[in-house]
């Protein structure tokens, strides 16, 4: 079975970048998608992928956390980053007011600046949102994006129809396979088109609890064990799951 992570932290200083690629392709995770959320990250992913072209892509953009450290000229810049090759989308980007770590006004006008930024270069948003889900929304439907994922959704079966209403795709992680906090996402995604599903891992993040024997950290290698929870749930095989998720992320990211 073939996998494309549609979501993975690889610039985190927990990972050894190139054995993290590696253990992926020994797993048949075939692709990564290589998420940024702040302007120093720009320019480490760009090389890294210039490193592993036929791997990875990635995305550039400003997490909510670091809305408070932006200024005018980075959003210039992140325009210019945007239009590298290797780049399939805008973000990670929204709101959290989960920590506040930024001011939620602030948080505010750096994600709509992003979304403007990415209706006007036709791109994909890559969304973040904790806490915050009707500005969220509210932002979403003042500036609608020709395309995008939720990423790492952990939500309301109604706030999962919000997104997919807006043409958005889900992005379904090791959540699932909590025992306790899972349980919400369980029941969401039995109601959720299949051409709008997507996996990813968030790694090194969110190590599904059903992958043995348990690491330390996540990676893109265990995005199996999530899938082998999702095709239990939605009681299809994990071959035709490899098939619509695939699918459908080449879609998003308009990638081959």
């Amino acid at each position: 079975m073939r996998w494309f992570d549609a979501g993975v932290n690889l610039l985190d200083a927990r990972f050894d970048a190139d054995a993290v690629i590696e253990h992926a392709r020994q797993a048949g995770v075939e692709r990564l998608c290589m998420i940024t959320t702040a302007p120093g990250q720009w320019q480490a992913a760009a090389e890294l992928y210039q490193r592993y072209p036929k791997q990875l892509c990635y995305t550039v953009g400003v997490h909510p956390h670091h809305a408070k450290e932006v200024t005018s000229a980075d959003l210039d810049a992140l325009e210019q980053h945007a239009q590298a090759p290797g780049v399939v989308a805008i973000g990670e980007c929204g709101l959290d007011y989960n920590r506040n770590f930024s001011p939620p006004a602030i948080q505010r006008e750096v994600f709509a600046a992003q979304l403007t930024l990415a209706a006007r270069l036709n791109m994909p948003v890559y969304l973040h949102e904790r806490e915050a889900f009707d500005d969220q929304l509210a932002l979403l439907q003042q500036t609608p994006p020709v395309a995008g994922i939720a990423h790492c959704f952990t939500g309301t079966c109604e706030q999962m129809q919000a997104y997919v209403s807006l043409g958005l795709y889900i992005g379904i992680t090791g959540w699932l396979c909590d025992p306790k906090r899972g349980e919400a996402l369980r029941g969401a995604v039995t109601q959720l088109p299949l051409d709008r599903l997507v996996l990813e891992t968030d790694a090194p993040y969110l190590f599904p609890k059903n992958q043995r024997p348990r690491k330390r950290n996540n990676e893109p290698a265990f995005i199996g064990a999530i899938a082998t929870r999702l095709a239990e749930i939605l009681d299809v095989s994990e071959a035709r799951l490899s098939d619509i998720c695939m699918h459908n992320t080449t879609q998003l990211f308009k990638v081959d």
